[in-house]
């Protein structure tokens, strides 16, 4: 089995051919259509699912079977016709064009595969076994939905703005200095609705060399100087030993 390479494809624009009329093409059509993806579906029969999506424009349907040249113009392409060699067809035709394809349940074939994805908008965290076990991926996935851990992804908005800012500014801030300033009480202020109140705090630390108990040097952070970082280090480590 392959060692897949993590990556999160920009698929705005791009032509997608699933081929493949039911329950398992249907459920690849929502997260492509956000992703921005014009979908055609290749298949006799579909289910309700895909016949509305073409009814409303959504998507093409070509209610045929599968014919070489059908990937000819995709960028990337869904092959989910239970059909071994069908499949294999569709596989050897993905090659030779060039064509990104996911071949369901056969990860030889596939040059990508869909990871299981939790999301808390606008962060989206994607889960893989390598094809070993879709079973195992959705565990994880069901586990980490309702993780307190994805409370930090209410802060990307504030984390972007400040980010925004410090770039037109052309201040160099030392990537650690960020970590200390990604606190509990900035998250608070976020979910509390004081997103501006909580941007100008984060702006202050990230600039201010004489912010208490942070490092005075903002572009480069010396080791043991900065009080917030050995705090939440001895923080981690009583949790290790308490966990033992």
């Amino acid at each position: 089995m392959p060692d897949y390479y993590p990556v999160y494809l920009n698929l705005a624009g791009k032509r997608c051919v699933i081929v493949g009329g039911g329950t398992i093409a249907q459920g690849k059509i929502g997260g492509l259509l956000q992703a921005g993806c014009h979908i055609t579906v290749i298949s006799p029969d579909a289910t309700p699912g895909i016949r509305q999506a073409a009814q409303r424009g959504d998507i093409v349907w070509l209610q045929r079977n599968y014919e070489p040249g059908d990937l000819e113009g995709a960028f990337i392409g869904v092959a989910a016709t239970n059909v071994w060699h069908v499949n294999r067809e569709i596989y050897e035709e993905a090659e030779g064009l060039g064509v990104l394809l996911n071949v369901v349940d056969d990860p030889d074939l596939c040059s990508f595969i869909a990871p299981s994805v939790v999301k808390r908008e606008p962060v989206t965290m994607a889960i893989s076994t390598g094809g070993a076990s879709p079973a195992l991926a959705r565990k994880l996935r069901e586990t980490l939905a309702n993780a307190e851990a994805l409370e930090w992804a209410d802060l990307a908005d504030v984390l972007a703005q400040a980010r925004r800012i410090i770039k037109e500014k052309r201040t160099v801030i030392d990537p650690e200095r960020w970590q200390c300033c990604i606190t509990r009480e900035l998250l608070n202020m976020v979910q509390e609705g004081r997103s501006e109140e909580a941007l100008e705090v984060l702006l202050s630390q990230l600039q201010d060399s004489g912010t208490p108990e942070m490092c005075g040097d903002l572009a480069h952070c010396q080791p043991r100087t900065c009080q917030v970082r050995q705090a939440a280090r001895d923080s981690s480590a009583r949790h290790r030993e308490a966990v033992r």
